[in-house]
């Protein structure tokens, strides 16, 4: 039976009742009062459309180009994890909802499938989001596989030096279900969750072995072990924009990782002009956090950002519908993407500009 809604904002409450109270608290819940989680949504609304009218819309394409690669429209699928918490075919079925919606999946370090079967489970673009061990070695070989297994691009998440306090799983006390476990880490051994007497055990993993030394000198290092162009994830400033410049990295993602890390940031949309002006079209600048509307994404266009990111609507649409709710979830927000941008009097991505919004009082 096919997934049936009328916008994305509907599915987080259908999803409520089909998944368990700790797997939805993690995947809804934002870091300590959740001020930037509420951030992401408000910001949206800060910025008025400006239509423009008679002008020949008759032929419309949200088609557009990202490091190379053709998409059907300018919104990719964010990296989240444990896909198989809401889904038994995981991101498996992700991925091939993501390919029949012809956009990109960012497919992440901590999921429950290993990034050969997501590969192997569709011909299509896919980009590899990466977080970096304490074990050096551990994160050359992830990256390895991933340039082995046909990966387009590195996404380094960089805003994780620790794991903001989520107090929704610390209550929940969240762990891994048995059988359930990080499959690209199988290999080193790091793929459970350390037992915890309270509070959040994927907290404690992340506390153990994620590295939170990290400098710039390891972007330069990543560059130099793969192959592959680099996007770092998780900037919010225009000095760490032009950083991300001057070590050569191919883009960049204005993130504030769904609320989930810094409470008490700006919205990722309010971030955003200003990074765009710091980079000055010399890499492609992205944007997720709180893209719920086609017209969200003509915002975050019209601001300078090349594409969004997608996140928890996928995971809704997965727990709801598999690969076909992953797929309607993106369908529906091209759909609205199209509808804004014919009443704002623009026929392709390419005419989305400034001029298309204004910041509202």
């Amino acid at each position: 039976m096919a997934l049936t809604f009328t916008n994305l904002l509907e599915l987080e409450e259908m999803a409520r009742a089909k998944v368990s109270r700790a797997t939805f608290d993690y995947i809804a819940g934002g870091a300590e009062d959740e001020v930037s989680l509420r951030r992401n949504r408000e910001a949206f609304g800060r910025w008025a459309l400006r239509p423009r009218v008679l002008r020949d819309v008759s032929k419309r394409d949200t088609r557009t180009v990202l490091l190379g690669e053709r998409v059907s429209m300018p919104v990719c699928v964010a990296p989240t994890s444990f896909h198989a918490l809401v889904h038994p075919d995981g991101e498996v079925a992700t991925a091939r909802g993501t390919a029949a919606a012809e956009t990109i999946l960012i497919a992440s370090t901590i999921a429950t499938t290993p990034l050969e079967e997501i590969a192997a489970a569709v011909e299509a673009p896919r980009w590899f989001q990466l977080y970096v061990y304490r074990d050096r070695a551990v994160t050359e070989e992830l990256v390895h596989r991933a340039v082995k297994a046909g990966y387009k691009a590195l996404c380094l998440t960089a805003d994780t030096p620790v794991l903001g306090r989520r107090e929704r799983d610390e209550r929940n006390a969240f762990t891994l279900p048995p059988g359930f476990g990080i499959a690209n880490l199988r290999p080193a051994g790091l793929d459970g969750m350390p037992k915890v007497d309270h509070g959040s055990a994927f907290a404690t993993y992340v506390a153990n072995l994620l590295d939170a030394s990290l400098t710039w000198d390891d972007v330069d290092w990543l560059k130099s072990a793969s192959p592959l162009p680099l996007i770092i994830k998780g900037i919010m400033t225009a000095e760490d924009a032009v950083l991300a410049v001057e070590h050569g990295v191919a883009g960049i993602v204005v993130s504030n990782h769904g609320g989930r890390q810094l409470d008490s940031t700006l919205g990722s949309l309010d971030a955003l002009p200003d990074v765009v002006a710091a980079v000055r079209g010399r890499i492609e600048v992205y944007l997720d956090g709180g893209i719920r509307r086609g017209t969200d994404v003509l915002k975050a266009l019209a601001l300078g950002a090349k594409a969004v990111l997608l996140g928890r609507p996928v995971l809704w649409g997965l727990a709801l519908g598999g690969a076909d709710g992953v797929r309607a979830v993106l369908d529906q927000l091209r759909t609205e993407l199209d509808t804004a941008m014919a009443l704002t009097g623009r026929a392709t991505v390419k005419d989305i500009d400034a001029n298309v919004v204004v910041r509202t009082p």
